[in-house]
């Protein structure tokens, strides 16, 4: 069955004033891809993460995503940020941060089903031990499980995660990973950290102030006792597959 487009971005450019960040970005999304954006610090990553979400406009070109504008379609998409600041002394649970998630501007009370939307994430990150916790609590791995889980509270159709394994123990970021892996959804994760290609995504956008696309990549290039070189695999991406 041929997938169905989600996300369209057309002849996209964006500046700072008369500093041009991107240009010429073109790429869609289809209906259960995992991409990996990956990119130099500066090259435009983050940029283009907020235009996804509509928090800058495009300064040429379009974002549509179901067909609809990033504003109308906003509900549709769940974000984990990068960094998330908590004031560790305030008083406030794991089940109490993951309710966040069912938040809407007209909200003033979470209803018997937000908190069962809510329990139900936490049992799919594995963490339902630790409804009652406060945050200042966990570790960083447990942390970022529950801010998964409150993304996911929303029900989006489509999952952005900005560096989600950022500050993590390499045995806290492979549990992220492979919970990522069985969610069944669009996922967009975007990262520094090349060690994401081996971990389930299906394409790869790299993103240096344009976007070049690598597609049917193999991945399952043997590492030495869980090492690998990231010039070698940078370089054999290049070589396949790409399109811009």
């Amino acid at each position: 069955m041929k997938k169905q487009p989600v996300i369209r971005v057309r002849d996209l450019y964006f500046s700072y004033g008369s500093h041009e960040v991107l240009k010429e970005i073109n790429l869609t999304v289809y209906e259960g891809d995992y991409i990996a954006i990956i990119g130099p610090n500066g090259g435009g990553k983050t940029t283009f993460t907020k235009l996804l979400l509509g928090l800058l406009t495009p300064t040429k070109g379009e974002i549509t995503i179901f067909g609809k504008s990033v504003f109308d379609a906003r509900k549709e998409i769940g974000y984990l940020p990068q960094y998330i600041n908590f004031n560790m002394d305030m008083p406030i649970n794991v089940f109490d941060i993951v309710l966040q998630g069912r938040l809407t501007p007209n909200k003033l009370f979470y209803s018997h089903e937000d908190k069962q939307i809510a329990l139900a994430q936490l049992e799919k990150m594995r963490i339902e031990d630790l409804k009652e916790r406060k945050i200042k609590e966990l570790s960083g791995g447990q942390r970022q499980r529950v801010l998964l889980a409150r993304a996911l509270a929303k029900q989006p159709r489509i999952l952005i995660l900005d560096e989600p394994t950022a500050s993590i123990d390499p045995e806290g970021q492979k549990d992220i990973y492979d919970l990522l892996k069985k969610l069944p959804l669009t996922k967009i994760i975007v990262s520094h950290d090349i060690q994401v290609l081996f971990e389930g995504v299906n394409r790869v956008a790299h993103i240096n102030k344009t976007l070049y696309l690598h597609e049917d990549i193999d991945t399952s290039i043997k590492r030495n006792e869980g090492h690998f070189c990231e010039m070698e695999l940078l370089n054999y991406i290049k070589s396949h597959s790409c399109s811009s």
